[in-house]
């Protein structure tokens, strides 16, 4: 495995593939959409040729300074737009079909969809950011 020449697994150009859940993708990119909370794929050391990357949402201050931050969005070829409630509302409006219970349905459907479309559009590789630029790996998706 190659190293940082300390001996301890510190060089992400070690990766060659990371495996990662499909449901991980999808929330951290829903929840990058809908709030101001940032949240990534990480992957941290001891890196080898095949990495796990898990949902982790960064704090200010966080110290884990050798892991390896995967931006979501780089996960997914053109991710459509996230559907919002107003969107919903107006299409219900328009039909001169709104009731409440039809848009939080309907409003459900649309996510789903968006959430489908999504696993739909996962791509096989991404480029991981290190010291000596891009790394390109291949990703493996869980479940």
């Amino acid at each position: 495995m190659p190293e940082d020449g300390s001996g301890n697994g510190t060089d992400p150009t070690a990766v060659a593939v990371i495996a990662v859940t499909a449901d991980d993708v999808v929330t951290a990119l829903e929840t990058n959409w809908r709030s101001d909370r940032h949240t990534v794929l990480r992957i941290t050391p001891p890196f080898a040729g095949r990495m796990r990357a898990r949902l982790h949402r960064p704090l200010p201050g966080d110290d884990a300074r050798d892991a390896v931050h995967v931006d979501p969005s780089a996960l997914v070829a053109d991710p459509p737009p996230y559907p919002t409630p107003d969107e919903t509302a107006d299409r219900l409006r328009e039909a001169d079909a709104y009731t409440t219970e039809r848009h939080h349905e309907r409003h459900a459907e649309a996510v789903e969809a968006w959430r489908r479309a999504v696993r739909d559009s996962l791509v096989g590789a991404v480029d991981l950011p290190t010291a000596a630029g891009p790394h390109r790996v291949e990703v493996t998706y869980l479940g």
